[in-house]
């Protein structure tokens, strides 16, 4: 298990959206990590169980400052599938 594998949890608008719904939950991960090291550090880390993994890569963007040209990190998105009756609450009584 690899905890630095999963950067943050990606908390916005869409995503409590497909929590709500279909019980999934959206990470920011490293654009290294494979979908089956993705599910074992979820599993380990919330104890929870996952039953599919999908990713997204995403180019980082182009940046600007003066002439200089440069561009933000690549990365990428995992949204994980959770087993009917497990969650994770990232923000407990707020």
């Amino acid at each position: 298990m690899d905890e630095t594998l999963i950067i943050s949890p990606l908390v916005t608008e869409k995503g409590t959206v497909i929590a709500q719904k279909s019980n999934q939950v959206a990470f920011r991960v490293r654009p290294d990590a494979s979908k089956g090291a993705i599910r074992q550090t979820v599993e380990e880390l919330f104890k929870v169980t996952v039953l599919k993994v999908r990713t997204s890569n995403f180019l980082g963007k182009e940046r600007r400052r003066g002439r200089i040209v440069g561009r933000k990190p690549d990365w990428k998105k995992a949204y994980v599938t959770l087993k009917e009756g497990d969650r994770i609450e990232f923000f407990e009584g707020v």
